[in-house]
């Protein structure tokens, strides 16, 4: 990979910490839309920077998790830098990569800040400094931690970041206090990437609506508000009759004293279809289910048709051996991600990739009722008619590739079913 052209904000990225007017900053913070090119041209810098200025030295790359870091990173990277004259002595296993460079050799570890207990893993380091990539998705702890290891002189610090809410800590810490901080800060816009087309421009401006479309595609920090997704239309989303499907699988958010909401989709035409749904409420009827008694009616909502996969609630603990115990379903643990779930299911949404059978009443009723939390000024929706609302969303995000972060892959998905006999495989 050869980049062949670089805007004036990806340069001033690159080169910042050379240039007389800015190189006396501390950090640099570079946030904004969805492939502006921050990522790239960013991380150039950084690396640049590290092999340029230091010699023997330790730097943390850090992102929320190691494959993300490694996927949005650092892969896409090390060719160019071996491009450019850089050797690169990778240790997967030991999650750090050797940098030679013009003689000199530096070691760059790599972190995942997912959650509280991150934190743990950079104290006592000693570090000339630190890249984040996607810096608002990680606790502050972890941050902060990561901040106090840089004790070199010398040492800069390199935050990359897509917007969030407005009530962020980082947004209010760091993006807000920049010139307190002696950080750079520059606001990125897709204008802002080279590379990017204008049709791949207007293809991100269709995939988002609401807070993601002004935080992913204007690039600004905003609040969301009202109801979660604006962009449901039943005289789009919502069809009757009977519909053959290639494939079928199974989504479920499990309760006890909450309701339980299971869904029955069916791929057809590269869109996926609820068929039917399973919602059982404790309160509206009067009593509660077991497990078994559950799993009886998943069987009921089966019909009989092969199951790909059941997708389940991961709290579900006791459930999710019941289903195995039985022995007829795979089953799988959903991913929990609110946030990220809400906005595939947004970006699905939008590309009319879902289709509800209007016999399934009680997710067309949630779609209507789900709403975001305004009174605790972060992203949360209310804890009020979300059962099937979460089963859809371990749905969505279940059948997301991951090297394809916003776009919801039915056709993928069907062409490898189309091969599953002989490959006798379950993505």
């Amino acid at each position: 990979m050869t980049i062949s052209k670089l805007s004036a904000k990806q340069k001033l990225t690159v080169n910042w910490w050379k240039t007389p007017k800015y190189r006396d900053y501390d950090a640099i913070i570079c946030d904004g839309a969805v492939r502006s090119g921050k990522t790239l041209s960013m991380s150039l810098g950084f690396f640049i920077w590290a092999s340029g200025s230091f010699d023997g030295s330790a730097f943390a790359v850090c992102g929320k998790t190691i494959t993300s870091l490694r996927r949005n990173v650092i892969t896409p990277l090390l060719p160019l830098l071996r491009e450019y004259g850089f050797n690169c002595m990778e240790k997967v296993s030991r999650n750090y990569i050797d940098i030679t460079f013009l003689g000199k050799t530096n070691r760059f570890y790599l972190f995942g800040g997912k959650d509280e207990g991150s934190a743990a893993l950079i104290q006592g380091m000693t570090l000339a400094g630190v890249f984040f990539d996607e810096a608002a998705l990680m606790p502050r702890s972890f941050v902060e931690q990561a901040l106090a290891r840089c004790s070199v002189n010398g040492s800069k610090m390199w935050f990359n970041c897509n917007p969030d809410n407005p009530a962020h800590w980082f947004y209010n810490e760091w993006i807000k206090k920049a010139d307190e901080k002696n950080a750079l800060y520059i606001h990125f816009t897709m204008d802002d990437n080279p590379s990017l087309s204008e049709k791949l421009k207007n293809r991100y401006k269709r995939l988002y609506s609401g807070a993601f479309y002004e935080r992913f595609v204007l690039g600004k920090w905003t609040a969301s508000q009202g109801i979660v997704y604006p962009m449901f239309n039943e005289k789009l989303h919502v069809y009757s009759g009977e519909i053959q499907c290639e494939r079928y699988v199974i989504s479920c958010d499990y309760g006890t004293v909450n309701p339980s909401s299971f869904g029955l989709w069916g791929l057809s035409g590269g869109v996926w279809h609820r068929i039917r749904e399973y919602y059982y409420s404790s309160k509206r009827e009067g009593g509660s289910r077991t497990d078994e008694e559950h799993y009886a009616a998943l069987e009921e909502l089966a019909g009989g048709r092969h199951i790909s996969k059941v997708i389940v609630d991961p709290s579900a603990a006791s459930f999710i051996e019941c289903i195995r115990r039985h022995g007829k379903f795979p089953v799988v643990k959903a991913d929990n991600d609110v946030i990220k779930g809400i906005r595939q299911v947004s970006s699905a949404l939008k590309q009319n990739l879902l289709k509800i059978n209007e016999c399934c009443t009680d997710i067309i009723r949630e779609f209507r009722l789900y709403c975001w939390n305004e009174k605790t000024g972060m992203d949360a929706p209310i804890k009020e008619n979300d059962h099937a609302m979460d089963d859809l969303r371990y749905f969505v995000t279940d059948m997301m590739r991951s090297d394809c972060s916003d776009n919801f892959v039915a056709f993928s998905v069907s062409r490898k079913h189309r091969s599953e006999d002989t490959r006798k495989e379950d993505i």
